[in-house]
């Protein structure tokens, strides 16, 4: 039994989790020398008062240590212990420098006069009413929030994300989850269905309850969606479930088939039988799959308005462009003004950006208005740069409004222009795709660009893939390498690995932009990163800024997160005083970071790259710079935000890199697949460097089969699916 009790001061964290809550701290004791305390904590501070029970242990490397089992806490009441509470940064607009101004003026009385009487700062030279209003909320803002901290540990649930749930619910937060827990993994990013449903059980939920069954049904679906998946079959959606609630399907069928139609009633769920096979689908992602395919219908049913002949557009053609097009790119082009939607596709060298050069000059020519868009910044961005015309991104297009969460560019405001042209569209999910058609007006014409033979989107759903299964929009296939595509290794590569061949480290007459560095063990592979960054890269004359590394997988000796450490202390080694570290991630200065969640408030979204410009600790804030727009990030906002210099290939997508260093083996065996490499080695614009095991390599070349996403786009547009 621990019967031991400490009390004191909190001086100052040794480590902090602010994930788990695990921290070890030093405790300045009232009645011994100060003490190493260590175990699970909520919302403590330093310079807060507390009393621990516990027991004394003895650690083989950090010496004697208390460790905690249950604790109460104080305000301080001393000057050195509300000094160092006030200097910890905890409430914004105090910091270290204010803090010693304020206690020195208001003495013990300091955190009274913060909770009763704050307008009484204005006492204190150079404080200012904004700086009080920013006081006052973050007091009010940090009690409550220490009241959501322990709701959740009383539920047996880490204090992680109360910030987070407070900045949702505000004040009527822990009404909100006493009365569906469930609603966490809608409402607040990052937490699953595990951490909702332990609140739930903590509070009487039955394992076996319609409400819980039907939290496990749309979680799955929702889970299911991050995979790609825009339904599942009724079965294996049941089957799924069950698995995830952990509770056996027999006794609980009942439940089961009450939940399902309870959904359904609720219009959360979706029913389709295909070929007599019964499915299930989120409601949102059905209408927006169900919405595309309407609007592509309404498109083709509507007259072309133009008069424009394919001899006039051959003339322009002629008159206009320095390079000579070939036969599929001038057909590719009249299909555009012969067709409401176009699809131009082709891989790497095959002329796609020549081919919409061309087209946007005829356009010129005869004075069509027109828009270029891409889902991403980067392939915005690279759009504008191959076009040397004006593009952006669709969610700038569409004009998104955060505060609505919807598109002011929509079916009642659409755009004008009389063609939208829009590059990338392999990552287009069924949400984007639904949005920029419904900004069309019925007379405009859609061309989609794009490689389908590369991953598909992060997102849920295939769409242009399902485009061009239906056949009912033109598709024009680019497969002819241009002559001086032909000169680059990583081009030959590129279609040599799609062709299901391996690639080769000496191709003649081409230029040596790609190279294959044979390496068993996948231990080794930092090292070996850590050379070439030394060799390869400098005899390259490329940056060691402008190399990426590109690896199939988060986890692992060659997964992200270890090579992202390992080359955050290659990189940019310098410790710094202004740095944060957060979930065992470090951020400080000049760092290459990631955003990996939209977040539509900030404006970035997924798969956004930018640096680390500044870490503020007073104001506890992180700032990146994103192509010159500078984004503040709360400490407890950190989570959105990724180090970069190591990033999954699925999350390349849509980018060009000047160098890519691409790691492969047999540790990555799961995720293995032709499409993946492909879209790894097309990356990369001057220089392409595989690392790893060859088995591995032919092992991904070899598996050209991918999992069918199940959607039904393609059935929308050509058959009459029964749904209800």
């Amino acid at each position: 039994m621990n019967n031991d009790q400490l009390s004191g001061i909190i001086d100052r964290f040794l480590f902090q989790n602010s994930e788990t809550g695990f921290s070890i701290f030093i405790l300045q004791s009232k009645k011994q020398e100060n003490a190493t305390v260590t175990g699970t904590f909520a919302s403590v501070q330093v310079g807060q008062e507390i009393h621990l029970e516990g027991s004394w242990n003895f650690h083989a490397k950090f010496g004697k240590q208390f460790q905690a089992t249950t604790y109460t806490t104080a305000l301080p009441t001393s000057i050195v212990g509300i000094k160092k509470y006030l200097g910890s940064g905890f409430i914004k607009g105090i910091g270290k420098v204010y803090a010693e101004k304020i206690v020195e003026h208001f003495g013990a009385d300091t955190l009274t006069v913060i909770d009763v009487t704050p307008d009484r700062l204005f006492e204190i030279s150079g404080v200012g009413k904004k700086r009080i209003e920013q006081i006052k909320q973050s007091w009010v803002d940090q009690k409550y929030v220490a009241k959501i901290m322990v709701f959740l540990q009383e539920k047996g649930v880490t204090s992680a994300y109360a910030a987070k749930i407070y900045k949702k619910y505000g004040h009527d937060a822990i009404a909100k989850l006493t009365q569906d827990p469930y609603r966490l993994t809608d409402d607040i990013w990052g937490i699953g269905f595990k951490i909702a449903d332990k609140i739930a059980q903590n509070m009487g939920f039955a394992l076996g309850s319609v409400q819980r069954i039907q939290a496990g049904i749309s979680f799955t679906l929702k889970q299911e969606s991050s995979n790609g998946h825009v339904y599942q079959e009724i079965e294996t959606l049941k089957e799924k479930a069950f698995q995830l609630l952990e509770i056996e399907s027999e006794g609980h069928k009942d439940p089961m088939k009450s939940a399902l139609r309870n959904l359904h009633d609720q219009d959360k769920i979706k029913l389709i039988t295909h070929l007599e096979k019964h499915f299930v689908g989120l409601s949102a992602l059905y209408g927006s799959e169900k919405g595309i395919a309407q609007k592509i219908t309404q498109l083709l049913a509507t007259p072309i308005t133009h008069s424009i002949k394919p001899k006039e557009i051959y003339d322009s053609l002629q008159k206009a462009m320095e390079v000579e097009l070939n036969e599929e790119q001038q057909n590719g082009i009249t299909s555009c003004f012969d067709h409401k939607v176009s699809i131009i596709t082709g891989g790497p060298g095959t002329g796609k950006t020549t081919l919409v050069k061309a087209l946007i000059k005829v356009l010129e020519e005869h004075n069509f208005t027109y828009k270029l868009a891409a889902p991403t910044g980067r392939a915005a961005k690279r759009l504008m740069e191959g076009t040397r015309r004006p593009a952006t991104t669709l969610h700038r297009l569409l004009e998104f409004d955060p505060s609505t969460m919807r598109f002011q560019q929509n079916d009642s405001n659409a755009l004008k222009a009389d063609f939208l042209i829009v590059d990338e569209t392999s990552m287009l999910d069924i949400f984007l795709a639904h949005a920029m058609v419904k900004a069309l007006s019925l007379n405009a014409h859609l061309v989609l660009i794009g490689d389908v033979d590369q991953l598909p989107s992060v997102g849920p759903g295939s769409v242009l893939k399902d485009l061009i299964k239906s056949g009912k929009t033109s598709c024009t296939r680019l497969a002819h390498i241009f002559r001086q595509a032909q000169n680059s290794m990583i081009i030959q590569n590129a279609h040599k690995i799609n062709q299901g061949e391996f690639p080769s480290s000496s191709i003649p007459d081409c230029k040596k932009d790609f190279y294959f560095i044979k390496e068993e063990n996948a231990e080794n592979c930092f090292p070996i990163i850590a050379k070439i960054l030394q060799t390869i890269i400098k005899q390259h004359h490329i940056a060691p800024g402008n190399v990426t590394i590109l690896t199939p997988m988060n986890r692992g000796a060659t997964g992200t997160q270890k090579l992202n450490h390992d080359l955050q202390q290659f990189l940019n080694p310098a410790a710094t005083e202004n740095q944060v570290t957060y979930i065992g991630t470090t951020y400080k200065q000049h760092d290459r970071v990631m955003q990996i969640k939209n977040n539509y408030d900030k404006k970035v979204f997924n798969g956004d790259i930018g640096t680390v410009h500044d870490v503020d600790l007073d104001e506890k804030l992180v700032v990146v710079d994103f192509d010159g727009q500078l984004i503040s990030y709360a400490f407890d906002e950190l989570n959105e935000l990724v180090l970069s210099y190591a990033i999954t290939i699925h999350k390349s997508q849509g980018s060009e890199y000047e160098a890519v260093i691409i790691p492969i083996f047999m540790q990555h065996f799961m995720l293995l697949q032709r499409n993946l490499l492909y879209t790894a080695v097309t990356r990369a614009k001057k220089l392409c460097i595989f690392v790893g095991q060859p088995k591995a390599i032919a092992m991904g070349i070899k598996n050209a089969k991918q999992e069918d996403r199940i959607t039904f786009l393609s059935e929308f547009l050509t058959e009459n699916l029964s749904c209800r």
